[in-house]
């Protein structure tokens, strides 16, 4: 039976408490449900922030993260725009590979697992007046889990190209890790699995370019095998996958760079052949191809006849 993403937790997990301007009482507890206030903000204010990181068993038996110095970076940039404390990079690497040694026979060696990592914050001072909480906590859990999507990389998924739904607008809070982000993702979800799709491609606010999808950033690949990621702006969240396959194309590695990127170019693209392949990249769903674009009329746009293709997959094996 495959191994489930998300569902499964390690026995413990760690805590820390903000209060009166500064982080106190790191520690590891058993796993279990954490007393809230009612007048909690972030049940009212939504004053939540969280990140995803991956730990992989190696052939040594040590188990590696994935640029989680990267993720706890961006944590604080999430923290920042939702007027949250800052937690110094190295506190919360310490605290996650701590939590990790604890559990690591938790960690699975199966093809497309891993140990997923859910570092998240949260307002809990006991307040109704709208302002920034004084008080929060920090908690990382651990889940066993494997690839994010039920068919795993072997199977590429389809996505609904919409101008109904939205993710993020300018100026707003596109670029945090926020719940609220995906609160509002959920409506357009359920209308993409009307589709009989995975998740909505997000388009910019005037419907003109791509954005990136629900739960990853969109690429699609050249006939000479480039990768093309959308510019990042301030509605799209910088995914550290994405990041990476730069980085590899900086490395002379891999042929990848940002582009502005509009819809019609991209249809056109796939039409005449100059697109090839086309996918999302993301912590959870790591490379996840995209075999078909289905739009509200019900008509379907395939991209090497629906399938994993090569590129794709010579990425994902380097990944």
């Amino acid at each position: 039976k495959p191994l489930p993403f998300g569902q499964l937790r390690t026995n413990h997990m760690f805590l820390m408490n903000y209060s009166e301007g500064e982080w106190r009482n790191p520690r590891i507890v058993p796993y279990g449900p954490i007393p809230l206030s009612p007048g909690a903000m972030c049940l009212h204010y939504g004053q939540t922030l969280f990140e995803g990181v991956k730990g992989f068993k190696h052939d040594d038996g040590e188990i590696y993260t994935f640029r989680a110095d990267q993720n706890a970076e961006r944590l604080n940039h999430s923290a920042d725009i939702l007027c949250m404390p800052q937690i110094p990079v190295d506190l919360q690497l310490d605290a996650l590979h701590r939590l990790i040694d604890v559990e690591r026979d938790w960690c699975p060696s199966m093809p497309q697992s891993s140990l997923y990592v859910r570092p998240f914050m949260f307002a809990t001072e006991d307040a109704l007046g709208v302002r920034p909480s004084r008080e929060y906590i920090y908690c990382i859990m651990l889940s066993p889990s494997g690839a994010y999507y039920s068919g795993g990389f072997s199977k590429a998924i389809r996505l609904l190209v919409t101008q109904k739904y939205h993710r993020a607008v300018s100026g707003g809070t596109g670029t945090s890790k926020t719940g609220g982000n995906y609160v509002a993702s959920l409506k357009p979800a359920e209308y993409a699995h009307s589709f009989n799709a995975a998740q909505v491609l997000y388009l910019s606010a005037d419907n003109s370019t791509i954005e990136e999808v629900g739960s990853m950033n969109h690429y699609h690949v050249l006939k000479d095998g480039t990768f093309i990621i959308p510019e990042f702006n301030d509605t799209i969240l910088r995914s550290v996958t994405s990041l990476s396959v730069l980085e590899l194309g900086d490395a002379g590695v891999i042929k990848a760079r940002q582009e502005v990127i509009r819809i019609a170019d991209f249809l056109e693209g796939i039409q005449n052949g100059e697109i090839v392949e086309a996918g999302g990249f993301g912590t959870a769903a790591v490379v996840s191809p995209v075999g078909e674009y289905v739009f509200e009329d019900g008509s379907v746009i395939k991209l090497n006849d629906g399938k994993v293709g090569e590129h794709s997959k010579k990425l994902y094996e380097l990944y």
